[in-house]
């Protein structure tokens, strides 16, 4: 089930000048709660001790070795204190001890209904927070306009659209400042890119006021669609924004409720898109100006005057775009989202000024891409893990190569030569027309320490290259180690690992060299119970008669994974048949006890 948020900030560009704090501050738990019957206002007003002395402990943070006091001989008794001034008398505090009542320091502060700690600093008025009227113009053909207000502007009666000057009229005490639509795109951006690392690993800017998040399969890591909205919408107050947000089943339905909805959080369950949009503008369907006024000189105003409406009288009237708009927002229509990537991936381009078609021009041209990317790679401190080539033909179509490689590098030879393997796989058609080198997977590569030495050195030779060529030949996954994992059961004892990888220590048990996939069921078998091996038994339809045995070793099933696994007992043997074949079998259950198994023979490996 696709889910799709719209973030809609509405005053982005106005209230992006106010902004003081970074992202990264704001995405952080609140502060502890202070103590009670402490203000805003007195924390502010406390004085600062700019000379604490040689004391380490504060003033006002209790009673303190060095205080007067402590220095004298012996501290004054009660009736000494009693004859002094009200004024002059030494608080609880300086005396060393507190005899009043404090309230728990980590008193847990309230919450909301989405468990988010709530503040109780007083809040701010939009008077304060602005000082006077702020407006945002920008130039349109030979006149100024305003492009954004800020609330006390909105409150007298400013408004986007209205020209500067007569802004100016209405206003005299105006602050009036030009709009940077560049520095509000970037800001979107950034935010962007924060709820790639923070929240969906799909977001990407929606228009000049908003963001797209598909949180397809992400919102239960916050409580549910309902709690991170609320969170979101709590961070972006932090930031000083207003904003509402909406979700559901496509981008054109979230994107118009959220910005015409009326509604702070809106939440729409799958298959209501139609019904939902229904009674909302046309402008909510992100339709041109165009459109928008061919729809009024037909009396169009509502979502829901479209539905009735065939397709083709629609699109002569107001557009395919309109179409198009319509399906995507009842999801008719697919409509995805580009996501923004926070890693800028190296690559290399050439256009050639004649189409190319011989394997040695595109082998040159390779090689150059490559030399290009290194030094990309070098500047960056990065190795290549992963390489991808695109060939752009003269019929518009496209031929892909790519190749990977078992330990980050970015040795030029190495890669050309793992390129020049793949040739074979591109057809040239009509021919080349440009060729791209992108490392959509690179990792950190730094120099290493080598140890110097007179003689031959014993370190073990590299053979990162040599299973990047038989990765080539073959199948990339096709080359491969064995290594052991922590299990009883001998079929989940051994995991595939990368063939550069270091496989862990293997049990003391001897175990055979080659196991099947599936232990395989034997047939007229004889053997002695309880503990002896078989002295017969018929796999794959040959009969094998055993001339020696060992065994039994005995492995119970992993209770914890499954019930069924409780009471099973496999009893392994070691064997070896007539004609010098060594097998490793075993039979289910102990031989006493039923409910450990069936007593049926399994083939499982076989001994080199």
């Amino acid at each position: 089930m696709i889910r799709v948020a719209s973030l809609y900030l509405p005053q982005l560009a106005i209230e992006r000048l106010r902004r003081t704090e970074s992202l990264a501050q704001l995405e952080r738990p609140a502060r502890p709660p202070e103590p009670a019957g402490a203000s805003r206002a007195s924390r502010l007003a406390a004085p600062i001790d700019d000379n604490p002395g040689p004391c380490s402990v504060p003033r006002g943070g209790g009673w303190r070795p060095g205080a007067r006091w402590a220095r004298d001989d012996g501290r004054p008794s009660q009736s000494d204190i009693d004859t002094l001034p009200a004024h002059q008398r030494p608080t609880m505090r300086e005396m060393g001890r507190r005899s009043e009542s404090a309230e728990h320091p980590f008193k847990a502060m309230p919450t909301d209904e989405g468990g988010a700690c709530l503040s109780s600093a007083p809040a701010l008025s939009w008077a304060t927070l602005w000082g006077k009227p702020t407006i945002l113009i920008e130039r349109a053909g030979q006149r100024d306009l305003v492009t954004a207000a800020c609330p006390v502007a909105l409150g007298l009666g400013l408004r986007p659209g209205m020209a500067a000057t007569h802004a100016r009229a209405l206003v005299t005490d105006l602050e009036v400042r030009d709009a940077e639509p560049e520095a509000d795109r970037a800001w979107l951006d950034r935010l962007a890119l924060h709820a790639v690392s923070h929240w969906t690993p799909t977001a990407c800017p929606s228009g000049e006021d908003g963001l797209w998040l598909d949180l397809s399969g992400t919102t239960h890591l916050f409580g549910g669609e309902a709690r991170f909205c609320r969170r979101l919408l709590r961070f972006l107050e932090r930031l000083g924004f207003t904003a509402s947000i909406a979700t559901a089943g496509t981008p054109g339905a979230a994107h118009a409720l959220a910005r015409y909805g009326g509604e702070t959080i809106t939440l729409l369950p799958p298959g209501a898109e139609a019904q939902a949009i229904a009674d909302l503008p046309l402008a909510a369907l992100r339709l041109e100006p165009e459109a928008l006024a061919s729809a009024a000189r037909f009396d169009l105003e509502r979502i829901a005057d479209l539905y009735p409406m065939p397709r083709a009288p629609l699109a002569k009237r107001l557009g395919l775009a309109t179409v198009r708009r319509l399906d995507q927002a009842r999801g008719l229509v697919a409509e995805p989202i580009i996501p923004v990537v926070p890693f800028e991936a190296p690559h290399a381009e050439r256009r050639l000024l004649e189409p190319i078609g011989t394997a040695e021009a595109i082998t040159q041209v390779i090689a150059d891409l490559i030399d290009d990317l290194v030094i990309q790679l070098r500047e960056r401190g990065l190795g290549l893990r992963a390489a991808h080539l695109t060939c752009l033909v003269v019929d518009g179509s496209e031929q892909h190569v790519a190749i990977g490689t078992s330990r980050a590098t970015r040795e030029p030879k190495h890669l050309k030569r793992m390129l020049g393997m793949r040739i074979e796989r591109i057809d040239p058609g009509l021919g080349i027309e440009a060729m791209t080198l992108t490392a959509p997977r690179v990792e950190e590569l730094e120099a290493q320490t080598l140890e110097a030495g007179l003689g031959a050195s014993g370190r073990p030779p590299d053979i990162a290259p040599l299973v990047d060529q038989l990765a080539a030949r073959i199948e990339p996954d096709a080359p491969f180690r064995l290594s052991s994992q922590e299990s009883d059961v001998p079929e989940r004892a051994v995991r595939r690992v990368e063939a550069l990888a270091k496989p862990s220590g293997w049990p003391a048990w001897k175990r055979p060299v080659r196991m099947l996939r599936r232990p395989e069921l034997l047939s007229h078998v004889v053997a002695l119970l309880p503990d002896h091996p078989p002295r017969r038994f018929t796999w794959r339809g040959t009969a094998y008669r055993v001339m020696a045995g060992d065994g039994p070793e005995r492995i119970h099933g992993e209770w914890w994974r499954t019930s069924q696994e409780l009471w099973a007992v496999r009893d392994y043997f070691r064997v070896e048949a007539e004609g010098g074949e060594r097998f490793w079998l075993f039979r289910r259950g102990d031989g006493v006890d039923e409910q450990t198994g069936n007593l049926s023979w399994y083939m499982h490996g076989m001994f080199g």
